[in-house]
């Protein structure tokens, strides 16, 4: 009997051992997922950080599965969640989280942080978040951790092999330059020479994204932030979008695209893609009915004029169906404006993504 029980032991042993190495492969052949950028894309630093930047309280979260707040900008799955959904991985890990270890570091890692931008000084007024610089040095950080687990050469594997996911620019304006009435940045530049400064200084943080071993990097534009619910309580009268921050808008998104195909020309492929956020936004804010929304105006999560003032707390006024509404707070879309968006990476035509879309980089990416 010991030895029947023993050669069971070694047979349960082997299959252990099988399943083991099977779960490592499919590791292996799984794409890493890397997020870099502001609010719109941050899953939980900002709640391991003294910061006012938070989402860690009710009604955050409200329709993520567990029913509570994560630290997403959202009511539920914010544009990374979407994105690995899509691509069929788990969702990346918060880097500052203590879950990030082990296996998980092997899905990824999302880097962002709300309230940064492409410049330092944006975000000041947050106190403690997470620079784009800083998010760089993470990254390498990320690197070394993974080395100690499946050594130097498999890590650069990954990581080259990786989809990356960087936004980054809205803050520059909205918490920048139109922050205050005469801000040191609006004395220092007039709003062409600004938008000509941040392109230089996005230019090298891509740069240096691409010496860290991204090779699929998706770029997000930003976003109409002029028609965004914060920006109608303060400019508009009639729910028309501000015409100054569109301008901006106007400005910075073709010189980014500009930037994307300088760079990729310069590098010989097409590593960063560009996604056209601002068409993808004023798709439904223009036409909400067209996407099931009854309002591209008003914030589910506020109070004051389109519920744009202040922040979403528990003290504010709150629409019982978060898919009837574009933005969930004075920010920032709603899960399902959020899916609109995710579709048009995954599949949307030129006019969305440039070079190419999501599904494709996917597609040619399997035949390498």
């Amino acid at each position: 009997m010991a030895a029947a029980g023993s050669s069971g032991f070694g047979s349960w042993f082997i299959l252990g051992l099988l399943i083991t190495l099977g779960s490592v492969a499919s590791w292996a052949e799984a794409r890493a997922f890397f997020v870099f950028g502001d609010s719109l894309v941050d899953n939980g630093n900002n709640d391991y950080l003294a910061t006012t930047a938070r989402a860690d309280s009710y009604p955050y979260g409200i329709d993520y599965p567990t029913r509570r707040p994560t630290g997403r900008f959202s009511n539920g799955l914010n544009i990374p969640d979407l994105i690995s959904e899509q691509i069929g991985m788990e969702p990346t890990l918060p880097y500052l989280s203590p879950a990030l270890t082990g296996d998980r570091l092997l899905v990824g890692a999302n880097f962002a942080s709300a309230g940064i931008g492409i410049l330092n000084d944006t975000g000041i007024q947050f106190l403690n978040i997470i620079r784009i610089t800083k998010q760089l040095e993470y990254f390498q950080q990320y690197q070394q951790r993974v080395s100690a687990l499946i050594g130097a050469e498999q890590t650069q594997r990954l990581v080259n092999e990786a989809l990356v996911l960087i936004t980054l620019g809205g803050n520059d304006f909205v918490n920048n330059y139109y922050l205050v009435p005469f801000s040191a940045r609006s004395r220092q530049f007039s709003l062409p020479d600004y938008v000509v400064y941040l392109i230089s200084e996005y230019r090298k943080i891509l740069q240096r994204l691409y010496e860290l071993g991204a090779r699929r990097v998706l770029v997000t534009g930003t976003g109409p932030f002029g028609c965004v619910p914060a920006e109608l309580a303060i400019h508009s009268r009639n729910g028309e979008c501000s015409v100054e921050l569109e301008r901006a808008a106007g400005l910075f998104n073709p010189q980014l695209v500009q930037l994307i195909n300088n760079l990729n020309s310069e590098i010989g492929s097409d590593i960063f893609v560009a996604a056209n956020a601002f068409d993808m936004h004023m798709d439904f804010i223009s036409n909400p009915q067209a996407y099931g929304f009854v309002t591209s105006k008003i914030a589910c999560c506020g109070q004051g004029p389109y519920n744009g003032i202040g922040l979403c707390t528990i003290a504010s006024n709150l629409c019982p169906n978060r898919d009837l509404y574009a933005f969930w707070d004075p920010f920032h879309p709603s899960e399902k404006a959020n899916r609109i968006i995710v579709q048009q990476i995954m599949t949307g035509s030129t006019q969305y993504m440039h070079p190419m879309n999501l599904s494709t980089i996917m597609a040619l990416d399997s035949r390498v």
